[in-house]
């Protein structure tokens, strides 16, 4: 990581530099604000806001896409506010423990990598859910909601899209996981639970997991039929009744979506005799996939 130290206090400087390279930084410095303009990109810049007489301003905007840190002497509307406001991210009083400094500089390391990592995984979701259309009414909607949909797709595009509408921090369980059960008593109770695989439930499960949610915000997706009479159950059907046009499975999550969605339909002779498979690979596939045969 690199970082510009922007200070006319040498001695100042040359500390700070010596203690953030011992911890694997790159340092730079500049006593003076010309000085800072060397056409390097820096993760990093520590800017003092009193060199006597110098514009701060322009490198705020130059380093724009840099964590720009002031190193202040004292707080007030054209130390702190005002550079806060044009772009800065933060500050820090002097003197300062270098322990403070380095945890606000890893502060916005992780920030900008989650920051990162967000932006790619809803690029992700944007790509994924592209041509799927979900139509039904959300503005009266309230939660628990049970969702039967006979492509996962559309009930997660559902879900998705239901809570960036209301703004609500979605948290993902599978019901298939071993700790399902114990990831939703964790959860947050401001949060909105996206619970799928309620096929993969047993039987005997289902009234202590309705029990569960009961007052939690939850939206429950199956791939099969839902029969439950205390909750609203919303159905989505994609277009095609199979796979989506342009979607080509490998053998393995065919395999899977067939057992899935048609184990209930046909008895395991018939359902291995439609695979190709013996029954005792049935049974092996249901172990391996985690799928629960319903009784």
């Amino acid at each position: 990581m690199k970082v510009l130290i922007i200070e006319n206090e040498i001695y100042l400087a040359q500390s700070i530099a010596g203690k953030l390279g011992e911890l694997g930084y790159q340092c730079d410095i500049s006593s003076s604000i010309q000085d800072a303009f060397k056409g390097v990109a820096y993760d990093v810049v520590l800017l003092s806001t009193n060199i006597s007489g110098q514009n701060i301003y322009p490198v705020i905007e130059a380093f724009r896409d840099a964590v720009v840190i002031l190193m202040v002497s004292y707080i007030s509307n054209d130390t702190v506010t005002k550079p806060l406001a044009a772009g800065a991210k933060d500050y820090i009083l002097k003197p300062f423990m270098i322990e403070e400094l380095i945890r606000k500089i890893e502060h916005f390391q992780e920030f900008n990598r989650l920051k990162l990592a967000n932006e790619t995984y809803k690029r992700y979701l944007d790509q994924h859910f592209r041509g799927v259309k979900v139509t039904q009414e959300m503005d009266n909607l309230t939660p628990p909601v049970f969702i039967s949909s006979n492509f996962q797709k559309y009930a997660d595009r559902f879900a998705f899209t239901y809570a960036e509408a209301n703004k609500k921090d979605l948290i993902y369980v599978s019901l298939e996981t071993a700790s399902a059960f114990d990831d939703i008593t964790r959860a947050p109770g401001s949060a909105l639970l996206y619970i799928t695989d309620y096929q993969s439930l047993k039987k005997a499960d289902r009234k202590p997991f309705l029990e569960l949610i009961a007052s939690r915000h939850v939206i429950v997706s199956s791939t099969d039929s839902i029969d439950l009479e205390e909750v609203e159950v919303i159905e989505i059907k994609s277009d095609n009744t199979f796979f989506e046009q342009g979607d080509i499975l490998p053998i393995e999550d065919y395999v899977k979506y067939i057992v899935l969605n048609y184990q209930h339909k046909f008895p395991d002779t018939e359902l291995s005799k439609k695979l190709g498979i013996s029954r005792k690979s049935l049974w092996e596939k249901r172990k391996k996939y985690g799928i629960v045969k319903k009784k």
